[in-house]
């Protein structure tokens, strides 16, 4: 399972910059289905270069593999990397529930570089998980 974030007004299309995003819809990705999870809104605020403004936002997609935009700048791209989230860049409206049928496809098939990357990552935390589990019930091999 993947949580996946856009920039989106409606919630059905990718349609906001990051900075200047109003809302954002996180969604629960599976290859079999995606669940809408949780819905974030922000006041209206102007593409000012305000670093300010990023904070919220950034701390609101904790947890995300992933924020879809329109447009995002240099800054607020630094501050997703060092949190584990990838920013990525839509050309034009895309549809967001096209963009979930095309993450649920990925997350079965490959080849989608970091999508490829956050089910290997969340394969080994499970793991981790798992062995931390079996190491508090004192389970030895």
């Amino acid at each position: 399972m993947l949580r996946i974030a856009f920039a989106s007004t409606d919630r059905m299309r990718v349609n906001q910059h990051f900075g200047a995003a109003e809302g954002f819809a996180i969604y629960e990705v599976t290859p079999d289905k995606a669940t809408l999870v949780g819905v974030g809104e922000f006041a209206e605020e102007a593409m000012d270069g305000n670093e300010d403004k990023l904070a919220a936002k950034v701390d609101f997609l904790a947890g995300c593999a992933a924020v879809y935009v329109m447009a995002i700048g240099a800054s607020a791209i630094k501050k997703l990397v060092a949190k584990g989230i990838q920013p990525i860049r839509v050309g034009e409206v895309d549809a967001v529930d096209d963009l979930l049928v095309e993450i649920s496809k990925a997350m079965t098939e490959g080849g989608v570089a970091w999508i490829d990357r956050a089910v290997a990552a969340q394969a080994r935390a499970g793991a981790e998980d798992r062995f931390a589990a079996m190491e508090d019930e004192g389970w030895e091999g």
